[in-house]
């Protein structure tokens, strides 16, 4: 016994294993952030493999005006970087649905996604926030649709909440449809 009156033994090891690590705070917290955004815009995961449908556009409208946020910052330039195989894939982009209609021949043959983004939305602001300061990864182009004013595009795609993602073909036929990503990696992961 100490001076105290505590009781303290000197064969017990109180720490952690040297090999052990402790999840890093970032990690935690973002673990925490991204539960509590989920179930601010529909914890739902959605996942389907979908046939691809003729009944579907071959890219949005024309006349549809642009997403009224900011223009998303990361890449759009059609340039490519050749993969391990030794073929060329072009870079990444997250481009408006204006953006994209205009750079579609460039962006063919990268795999597309539908990102349906509400302003109001904290997981969509999160993901668009992830997606800016890591970006897109190759061969993939993400397309930023207003989940409020795109209404023929949701309709088309039975989208019923926003922070969906929609893969599609070149045709406009959807591919896949999820839920629940926030990377720019995490998005190019559950295209098929």
């Amino acid at each position: 016994m100490t001076s105290t009156g505590v009781l303290t033994t000197s064969t017990t090891d109180t720490r952690e294993p040297p090999m052990r690590r402790r999840p890093s705070l970032t990690l935690i917290a973002t673990g925490a952030v991204s539960a509590l955004l989920l179930t601010a815009c529909g914890s739902a995961t959605q996942d389907t493999a979908a046939p691809a449908a003729s009944s579907a556009p071959s890219a949005p409208s024309a006349t549809a005006s642009a997403p009224a946020s900011s223009t998303p910052s990361a890449s759009a330039s059609p340039s490519t970087s050749p993969s391990a195989t030794g073929e060329t894939m072009a870079a990444g982009a997250y481009l408006t649905k204006a953006e994209y209609q205009s750079q579609m021949a460039q962006r063919a043959g990268t795999k597309v996604v539908y990102f349906f983004h509400a302003s109001w939305c904290p997981t969509c602001r999160a993901t668009e926030k992830a997606i800016e300061e890591d970006g897109i990864p190759a061969g993939l182009t993400v397309v930023k649709i207003d989940f409020d004013s795109e209404t023929d595009l949701r309709k088309t795609y039975g989208i019923t909440q926003q922070h969906t993602f929609v893969q599609v073909n070149e045709d406009g036929d959807e591919l896949a449809k999820w839920t629940g990503t926030i990377s720019g990696a995490d998005i190019k992961a559950k295209t098929v």
